[in-house]
């Protein structure tokens, strides 16, 4: 399976990309996270508990089920005053 995955905000600063095409096994987002977090280093902020996500330009929740050519998108909470 191929996703596309973008970074955003902080994330994207830590990994020192925008986003990348990633081949695996994946049945949800979770699934794409730990594959991204077992990376080490930099990689460590998409474990945040607070992290936001999307999958094709929809928030949803780690539990969403992804499918090949999904794009996924990961994101830290929006902020605002």
């Amino acid at each position: 399976m191929n996703i596309n995955v973008v970074y955003f905000a902080r994330y994207r600063e830590a990994m020192g990309m925008d986003g990348e095409e990633l081949n695996g096994t994946f049945a949800t987002l979770e699934d794409v996270r730990q594959e991204l977090l077992e990376r080490g280093g930099n990689w460590s902020v998409l474990g945040e508990a607070n992290l936001m996500c999307a999958c094709n330009q929809d928030l949803c929740k780690l539990d969403e089920p992804v499918a090949d050519g999904d794009e996924v998108a990961f994101f830290p909470p929006v902020t605002g005053g």
